[in-house]
């Protein structure tokens, strides 16, 4: 899998000790090859989940749930929702983003989205509160890059439901289709009660259920 960020091309950092050694716990990125030619998508599924089927090893992959944030004929970029990698103070955090607030400390659970730039960072959230910058997508969710997002979230502004995400999945054009006429992944609608299920173990198998899949 590889691919650049189109929509979201000015993220922000997760910079700093902490998410360093959070992010020396994730899986170690395996090169993927692309398939040939431009493939297009007759349906884009941006907005849905993929569910990785047992068979796919790949430990980057294995078992994950992804939120598709894009998908084109260009490629598709996502990030997965089930590996939480710990907790991060906010505050700390966002100071580090070179963003300076008041508010009491407190901590955000950070979750690994995928091997492609770890250091870059996103916010999957509920439309109930936007940014300018926000990006809106189906289904009631909203992705945004600004640490003001974050801020909101400290101070008791933000949204609702949130996901703070290092790293991202990406496929170049036509792999992912590829991917998907190999039986790799099932695709399934997201439900965002199971998106931000504070139980990230039990995603998978919600996920696999909502194919009418017992594994």
């Amino acid at each position: 899998m590889k691919s650049s960020p189109k929509t979201f091309a000015r993220p922000f950092r997760a910079l700093g000790l902490l998410v360093a050694l959070l992010l020396a716990f994730a899986p170690p990125a395996e090169p993927r090859g692309t398939t040939d030619g431009g493939g297009q998508s007759a349906q884009s599924l941006a907005g849905r989940l993929l569910v990785a089927r047992e068979e796919l090893r790949d430990p980057n992959f294995h078992r994950t749930v992804i939120f598709l944030l894009e998908h084109d004929p260009r490629g598709a970029m996502g990030l997965v929702i089930n590996r939480r990698l710990g907790g991060v103070p906010l505050k700390e955090l966002l100071e580090e983003m070179g963003v300076d607030v008041e508010a009491a400390d407190a901590e955000i659970a950070a979750h690994y989205g995928g091997p492609v730039d770890p250091e870059r960072s996103f916010l999957l959230h509920s439309d109930d509160a936007m940014l300018e910058t926000s990006q809106k997508l189906p289904g009631g969710f909203a992705v945004s890059v600004d640490p003001e997002m974050l801020r909101r979230i400290l101070e008791g502004g933000g949204p609702k439901d949130f996901r703070f995400i290092l790293g991202y999945a990406g496929w170049g054009p036509g792999q992912l289709e590829a991917e998907i006429a190999r039986g790799t992944w099932w695709d399934v609608e997201a439900d965002p009660a199971l998106v931000f299920e504070a139980e990230v173990a039990t995603i998978w198998q919600r996920a696999l259920d909502l194919r009418g899949v017992d594994l």
